[in-house]
């Protein structure tokens, strides 16, 4: 059963229960993490997953927040032995901030990357029919949004990464399974999306369920005011507010 594990939820700044927002896909293609939060390693030990066994690495965009544990990350999986090169996908952009800083902090042991720049609207083959597509964000630097899609492209699962409501992110979640957007602010704010904008894009996308991340009960909202205001937005699938080492699994019908 394919499955979305929530590494951490949390805002740039962590609560003490929710570190730097990232996850990992564990069905078909995978497993694949997307971005590289703080600590990523010792995380995926405790949801009780290898990280030698990554198939590769999605970095959505540049923000320190999302690539800050890339390079330790790199290093640990070289000192548990790994030697086998690691795909790494994103926009072109994004990667070369990531290379530089392996290089600004000389990292000389670490598993070899292989960088692999990714567009707007590029599909990825994953395995078993399944891709993953992209869509560009409207965030202050450029970011990707990113759908896990069956090769009937309904059993799908869609991250939103770091966004504003935007149209491109609306219309890559069209009918998904589960959406998981951010939910930064508690208001309307450019570059970021509020508890209740989340709430109207899946409204408007048509998807089941709503799983709220980058998000703090202390700088966002308290999550019961969250799940409120995705209500007042119209939602009327299952909306929550996402935690540290969920996981989220969905059938294929």
């Amino acid at each position: 059963m394919p499955r979305m594990i929530l590494l951490g939820t949390g805002t740039g700044l962590p609560d003490v229960d929710r570190g730097n927002t990232h996850m990992l896909w564990d069905g078909p293609g995978g497993p694949l993490l997307i971005d590289a939060g703080g600590a990523t390693y010792e995380r995926m030990l405790r949801a009780g997953l290898d990280p030698q066994r990554l198939a590769g690495i999605f970095l959505t965009h540049s923000h320190c927040d999302h690539i800050n544990g890339l390079p330790g990350l790199l290093f640990s999986m070289r000192l548990g032995r790994r030697t086998t090169p690691i795909p790494i996908y994103g926009l072109e952009e994004t990667l070369a901030i990531a290379r530089a800083s392996i290089e600004a902090m000389r990292v000389e042991y670490y598993v070899p990357p292989e960088w692999c720049p990714l567009d707007d609207g590029a599909a990825l083959p994953l395995s078993d029919g399944w891709q993953l597509r992209t869509a560009l964000t409207a965030h202050s630097r450029p970011c990707l949004a990113l759908r896990f899609e069956d090769a009937n492209g309904i059993a799908a699962v869609v991250y939103s990464a770091d966004t504003e409501p935007c149209t491109a992110v609306q219309t890559l979640a069209a009918g998904a399974r589960i959406l998981i957007h951010e939910a930064t602010t508690p208001n309307a704010f450019a570059g970021h999306t509020s508890p209740r904008q989340a709430g109207e894009v899946a409204l408007a996308a048509g998807v089941e369920r709503l799983v709220l991340v980058h998000f703090s009960p202390r700088w966002t909202m308290p999550a019961a005011q969250a799940l409120t205001e995705i209500r007042t937005s119209g939602f009327l699938g299952t909306g929550e507010v996402g935690f540290d080492g969920q996981i989220l699994e969905f059938e294929i019908i």
